[in-house]
C-alpha cells in the first residue's frame, strides 16, 4: 500500500509520513466489486476496513442504516472488544478498501505505541459517537 494514499484518508492525515509509511508496510489493499458483502452481522472480525476508493452500505436486520465513502471506515469494534459484527456491509459500488488486521495494530502497538495510541484514539472516537444508534 503507497502511503501517499493513507494521507487523504482522515483518519490517518495528523499521522507523519513516518508512521504513514509504517502503516502502509502492515496494511492490505483489496478491490471490491459491487454486491459482495464485505461484513456480514454476527460473524467475528479482527479486521479494520477504511474506504480509499467505492461506497457501501450498512444494514442490519433488512433496514437501511448508512451509506460509507472515501475515508470512512468500518469493522473497528471487533479489534476493540473482539465483538462480533453488528451489521452486514455491502458495497453499491467498485471500491478500494485498505485492510489493517488487528494482529497487525497489535504489532504496532508493541514497536510504536504512540502510533497505536493515535489510531486507538480516533476508533474510540467513532465507537462514542455510535454507541447512541448501535
Amino acid at each position: 500500500m503507497d502511503e501517499a494514499k493513507l494521507r487523504d484518508i482522515p483518519m490517518f492525515a495528523k499521522l507523519s509520513r513516518k508512521q504513514r509509511k509504517l502503516l502502509a508496510l502492515r496494511a492490505d489493499e483489496v478491490d471490491v466489486k459491487p454486491g459482495r458483502v464485505v461484513c456480514r452481522k454476527g460473524d467475528s472480525g479482527d479486521e479494520l476496513y477504511v474506504i480509499e476508493e467505492g461506497r457501501a452500505k450498512v444494514v442490519r436486520d433488512e433496514q437501511y442504516l448508512d451509506e460509507l465513502g472515501p475515508g470512512d471506515f468500518f469493522g473497528e469494534m471487533g479489534i476493540l472488544d473482539d465483538a462480533p459484527r453488528n451489521a452486514h456491509v455491502v458495497a453499491t459500488t467498485p471500491m478500494t478498501l485498505m485492510i489493517l488486521s488487528g494482529a497487525a495494530l497489535k504489532e504496532l502497538q508493541r514497536e510504536k505505541p504512540e502510533l497505536a495510541r493515535q489510531i486507538s484514539s480516533t476508533i474510540e472516537q467513532r465507537r462514542h459517537w455510535l454507541e447512541p444508534v448501535l
